[in-house]
């Protein structure tokens, strides 16, 4: 099989084959030179200055040589022997209007391909053709091989395409993947914008038509980068940059894949307190907990993210959304600039760094949650739930206390005992996801009694209150979303 380097060889040397091996004379091949109608006319039967060749017979280069038997290129040769033709690297070789094009083949690496067998179809330029590029071009391309390659490459149609064949099609498909446009004007032929000034060139591996102009492929799209780039080449990520290297994440956020990254920016590294980034620098372990709490696993378009109340991250926990007037925030951080497209998936800008949340943070960064958060630091159980644990909360909504009855928040905020017993009704010891919950028909609480737990049409219920939100993941346990108030037995 022929690899893009040997098919740009052969390439160089079909182009060499469209000039005839002497300056323009018939002998190597049946080449129409001097304006002649491009679709193979034979050339006159008189030979050179008009005059009839020795014996009567036309003159070689299309015409019967003397004796009759076919001549050098294509005609009778003395003795009756058909000359072999020459490859299409030799026929570039041997015309001095191919140096360029030689030199080029040479760069390449591709003469040895040109002299092989398979067939190609050279579209090539003469030195003048190549001395028309702006300056600097083809200096540019000798000193890069893989462009020059490419270059070349877009000179040659695997197959061989007599000029007949060509007028006929509308596009080709050159050797480097590249399309050729074939535009016919009367008699005048063009390959993209290049003129055939000359067609049907043979050669014993293809045939070669000289044109006037270089042909340069289209540019290829730029690669679209990766998250990894994008962190790499914003000014405004150094920080995260380093802190990705130095977990070893690069690699990854470089691999396909379908991720979004919510990336802090240098500036909301710095507001973390004094000495924070350099000892997670130094704390892998806890350094990469945090990156992944960037991170989903999916890829999520601005679109995608007010629409949802939280989003699982890589690390397992999750980060709650919240759009407001003010923008869209994830936990207290706010999007300041979104669907940073990647090929591997999108990055949110955000100005805070996202710490992976305990049920406290979670309590007091989400607005849901405001009456719920002033009975948790009422009762002081701030604390207990920042730490230790796990622990499941099935935590009710400033609606769901609203519609207690009236002065009943009020009253609760005054009796802290009954108000520690109802919120610890509210929490049982160990993480228990709603896969597990459903299959429970009754969970203890930290207070001591039992809630009771049902499933009817679909739905979960603790107690009366129905859970609508479930498995919110935080660093020291789950909490549920309900939205009625639990009342213990005592409490009723």
């Amino acid at each position: 099989m022929l690899n893009e380097t040997k098919r740009l060889l052969l390439t160089l040397a079909l182009a060499g084959a469209a000039l005839p091996a002497c300056g323009g004379d018939d002998d190597g091949g049946t080449g129409n030179t001097g304006g002649a109608p491009v679709g193979g006319a034979e050339a006159p039967d008189a030979s050179p200055g008009g005059e009839p060749a020795p014996g009567g017979e036309p003159a070689p280069g299309g015409q019967p040589a003397p004796g009759g038997e076919p001549a050098p290129g294509g005609q009778p040769a003395p003795g009756g022997e058909p000359a072999p033709l020459p490859s299409i690297a030799e026929i570039a070789v041997g015309d001095d209007r191919f140096e360029t094009l030689v030199t080029a083949a040479t760069a390449a690496g591709l003469v040895e391909a040109l002299s092989g067998e398979d067939k190609y179809t050279v579209f090539a330029p003469t030195d003048e053709a190549f001395a028309a590029l702006p300056a600097g071009v083809l200096d540019t391309l000798l000193g890069d091989v893989e462009a020059l390659q490419g270059v070349l490459l877009y000179h040659a149609v695997p197959g061989e395409l007599r000029a007949a064949d060509v007028v006929a099609a509308d596009t080709l498909t050159a050797a480097n993947g590249g399309t050729l446009d074939v535009t016919v004007n009367g008699e005048m032929v063009m390959i993209n914008q290049a003129n055939i000034t000359q067609v049907d060139i043979l050669a014993r591996n293809g045939v070669v038509h000289v044109i006037d102009s270089v042909l340069v492929p289209a540019a290829p799209e730029p690669a679209e980068p990766t998250i990894a780039d994008i962190v790499i080449n914003s000014p405004d990520h150094n920080t995260l940059e380093a802190a990705v290297v130095a977990a070893g994440l690069a690699g990854v956020l470089s691999e396909p894949g379908t991720i979004t990254i919510f990336a802090p920016t240098d500036a909301a590294f710095a507001a973390l307190p004094p000495g924070t980034v350099e000892a997670l620098l130094a704390d892998i372990p806890t350094l990469t907990a945090i990156l992944t709490y960037h991170a989903s696993p999916d890829e999520l378009p601005a679109s995608a993210v007010v629409e949802a109340d939280f989003i699982r991250t890589v690390s397992g926990l999750d980060i709650n959304v919240i759009v407001n007037e003010a923008g869209v925030f994830v936990n207290g951080a706010q999007v300041t600039m979104t669907d940073i497209e990647a090929s591997n998936g999108v990055v949110h800008v955000i100005d805070s760094v996202l710490l992976p949340p305990t049920i406290t943070d979670l309590v007091v960064g989400d607005p849901r949650f405001t009456t719920l958060e002033a009975a948790v630091v009422a009762a002081d159980l701030a604390g207990t739930l920042a730490g230790g644990g796990p622990f499941t909360v099935f935590a009710p909504t400033d609606a769901a206390f609203a519609a207690l009855p009236a002065g009943t928040v009020e009253g609760l905020l005054q009796d802290i005992p009954t108000l520690t017993s109802i919120l610890t009704y509210h929490v049982v010891s160990g993480a228990v996801d709603a896969a597990t919950v459903v299959e429970l028909p009754s969970a203890t609480t930290l207070n001591g009694a039992d809630v009771t737990i049902r499933v009817e049409g679909g739905n979960v219920f603790v107690n009366d209150a129905q859970v609508i939100i479930t498995d919110i993941m935080v660093a020291n346990g789950i909490v549920h979303v309900i939205d009625g108030v639990l009342l213990p037995p005592a409490a009723r």
